[in-house]
């Protein structure tokens, strides 16, 4: 099994982030993680994911052009991702830079895409999806490690 962890990082705050989650799907036995740049990413990585977590800074309140471009170029193969646990992260420039409308962007995609849609935990901060300003701190990584492994151990659980 493996978990996608989708970005796209101009400046390195967001690939950091996504490599705190990265680490924490990779903490649960069973499930991979697959770390992918955008300019990265193939259709066969996104259709082989048994889950997906989708990160990107705030541009103007919403996701980044070059992400949106991606979910846009991938929805021929929509229904193959119905019933897959999908999940979203963001990072500003500024306290409020949007993260919350940035994630809220990325989660109406995943919805689109049939996936089950999850926050991060409530061990986190129990909202849309892990969230920071500038380069992710000690605490936001951790936060990031929680919502990687709640969404692999949930991957792992809907397979069973």
């Amino acid at each position: 099994m493996n978990v996608l962890i989708m970005y796209y990082s101009k400046g390195g705050n967001t690939r950091k982030l996504a490599e705190a989650i990265a680490e924490g799907v990779e903490q649960v036995d069973g499930v991979e993680a697959v770390l992918r740049h955008t300019r990265d990413v193939s259709k066969a990585d996104f259709v082989a994911a048994d889950g997906l977590i989708v990160g990107s800074p705030v541009y103007f309140g919403t996701m980044a052009a070059q992400l949106k471009q991606v979910l846009d170029d991938f929805v021929g193969v929509r229904r193959k991702m119905e019933d897959k646990v999908g999940a979203a992260f963001s990072t500003s420039g500024d306290a409020s830079g949007g993260k919350e409308t940035t994630i809220m962007s990325i989660i109406q995609a995943l919805l689109i895409y049939g996936m089950i849609v999850v926050g991060d935990p409530m061990s986190a901060t129990g909202h849309y999806g892990t969230a920071c300003v500038g380069a992710p701190d000690a605490a936001v990584q951790e936060n990031g490690r929680k919502l990687g492994r709640r969404v692999a151990e949930l991957v792992k659980r809907i397979a069973r």
